[in-house]
């Protein structure tokens, strides 16, 4: 306490000078109306800015929920689409055959998870994302973020799971021209990032520059109609059998950060098809060759 008396006693003076300086400067502010019209211009003017840099700083802080909603929001507008589509064919089918289904089905959800871990610079690139066992992810689960396809899930813990990226020679897709049905498989041959191949299309396939290339939707792993990317050129050999075409890739996986982890909800009864035959299959086979033996 006696310091604290020394302190304002040994600077006395300076203490007194400034509230004087803020006395004299408020009776100047407040009986002068010029003054008085300066001192509310650029305290406005202080204020304003200080407002507008916190605002900024607050918006900048904000950004990720902001994100955060607008995947959710895709996820929600993605389920109604494949929803939607559902319901068209189920229509069109009904039209054909005169008979009406009485419930309609989603055939798949959404998961929306975050990027961890990431690479593009390696032939075999993967992805690691935060969501695992725990949250209903499985093996061969298709990823996408909110431009198109990003790879599919191969390996998967408690809390995450790793990703075959697009970006990896391994990786195959089943693709097509949209507005077409003829397909091709889509790969990556290891030169750039932002560019895929698109080989195998049948030459009786129509496109054109420009045109979008989708998911052909044969398998359980990606609906129909996902966007990939869009042809920059190719199918300039006519003495090809297929078109091999570049397409540029609509994910930027040099940015990826939010993704959608894609839950069919038929690959159960689709499972349990292919194991059928492929039961049947073995049984045909292990009939004729006793029936060979046999003879």
């Amino acid at each position: 306490m006696k310091e604290l008396l020394r302190f304002f006693t040994r600077h006395s003076k300076w203490f007194v000078l400034v509230i004087y300086l803020v006395l004299s400067g408020w009776l100047l502010c407040e009986r002068n109306p010029y003054q008085h019209h300066l001192w509310l211009t650029s305290a406005n003017a202080i204020s304003s800015s200080v407002y507008e840099a916190a605002h900024n700083v607050t918006s900048y802080f904000n950004l990720r929920e902001i994100n955060e909603d607008l995947q959710h929001r895709n996820a929600m507008l993605l389920q109604e689409n494949v929803a939607l589509k559902d319901r068209l064919v189920q229509a069109q089918e009904q039209l054909l055959t005169m008979s009406y289904a009485n419930d309609s089905v989603d055939h798949f959800e959404v998961i929306i998870g975050h990027v961890i871990n990431n690479s593009l610079a390696r032939p075999f690139n993967y992805i690691t994302i935060n969501k695992g066992a725990n949250d209903g992810i499985h093996p061969e689960m298709g990823v996408i973020d909110q431009n198109g396809v990003v790879g599919i899930i191969n390996v998967v813990g408690p809390h995450t799971a790793r990703v075959i990226s697009l970006l990896n020679k391994n990786f195959r897709l089943s693709c097509k021209v949209k507005n077409d049905q003829t397909f091709g498989s889509l790969i990556w041959d290891g030169v750039d990032p932002t560019i895929a191949i698109l080989e195998q299309l049948p030459r009786h396939a129509v496109f054109q520059v420009g045109d979008t290339v989708v998911t052909s939707g044969y398998s359980d792993v990606f609906p129909e109609g996902v966007p990939v990317g869009t042809i920059v050129s190719g199918g300039d050999d006519p003495s090809a059998s297929f078109y091999e075409l570049k397409v540029k890739l609509f994910t930027d996986f040099s940015t990826l950060s939010t993704v959608q982890i894609i839950v069919s909800n038929f690959k159960e009864e689709l499972n349990a098809l292919m194991v059928g035959e492929q039961e049947a299959e073995a049984a045909s086979i292990k009939q004729r060759n006793q029936g060979g033996n046999t003879q």
